[in-house]
Parts: C-alpha cells; structure tokens; sequence
C-alpha cells in the first residue's frame, strides 16, 4: 500500500494500537495488523486453528505482501504484533520497536481489560515482563522507539527516522 513500508511492533503495552491511530490523525496510511491481518495459526505452517494461544497470533503473510505491493499511497505504517514476523520482514523499509521501562508496562497493563491479552492474567503478565527482560518476542534488528513519552513525540521520531536516508 505503500511506496515506502514501514513495521510498528513492541510487546504488549508499548502503544502500537496508539501509535497507529495518531499516525492515521495526522493522515498517514496505516494498516491495524491486529485488526486487519490478525488469526489463529500454527506458527509452523501458518494453517488457521482454533488454538488461541500467543504463539498462534499470526498476520496473513499473503495479504501482507499484497499490501506491500500495493504503492498507491507513499508510505503505508503496518502497525501490530504477530509472531511470523520473521517470514515478512524483508519486505519492509524500516522496522521500528515501541520500547519502555518495566514501570510503565506494568502500568499500562494494569489498565487493560481482564480478557484483553496482558490483562488480568498471570501467566501473560509475567511471559510479557520475560520478554521485557530478555527483549525476545520483537524484531531484534528494529529500531528502538522510546514510547514512554507522549504519543506525539513517539509518532515524530518514527517521522523522522522515516526521513533518514537510508
């Protein structure tokens, strides 16, 4: 969708869902991979299931390269996480990681809704702090993105580093 693609992931509580949405306000292409590319696959073979563990939360690899391909707009914003990143990630220009401080993830998580994931689960909670710790679960070649600061500087220095020549 986009002359220029662009990933915004992070573990669960980093701001991809507020991210995406001050992108689309300011009038960025922006597509919500947890709404519009999300199901519940075999992270092996990407066949649907109706497991819905985390390991299953796969985007559509086929609809993302579509999107990609598409280059009506100049630069499109795929905003979300999914666990076959890996089988995509070279069709985008920059991949950029929401990052922050333990503090404020276990902030922003104990907002969440109980049957949101993160929410009130135990056992989600302390697989996000693990990967919090460890900094699996993301793309380990993004680019880290302080979003502890407000949405609106976070969406600034994504601009930016888009501008970089890369």
């Amino acid at each position: 969708m986009g002359r220029r693609n662009y990933l915004v992931e992070g573990l669960s509580g980093t701001g991809k869902t507020t991210v995406a949405e001050e992108l689309q306000r300011r009038g960025h292409h922006v597509v919500h991979g947890d709404r519009e590319l999300a199901y519940q696959g075999d992270p092996r073979t990407g066949e649907p299931t109706e497991v819905g563990a985390h390991e299953h939360h796969l985007w559509d690899v086929t609809r993302v390269r579509a999107l990609v391909a598409d280059q009506r707009h100049a630069a499109t914003f795929f905003c979300g996480g999914s666990r076959n990143f890996p089988t995509f990630l070279d069709l985008f220009d920059g991949v950029f990681v929401l990052v922050v401080d333990l503090e404020t993830l276990h902030r922003r998580l104990d907002v969440r809704p109980d049957e949101e994931w993160g929410g009130g689960r135990p056992t989600d909670r302390e697989r996000i702090v693990r990967w919090h710790a460890t900094g699996s679960d993301v793309p380990a070649d993004g680019i880290p993105i302080d979003s502890t600061v407000p949405v609106e500087q976070v969406v600034d220095e994504i601009l930016r580093r888009c501008a970089e020549p890369g």
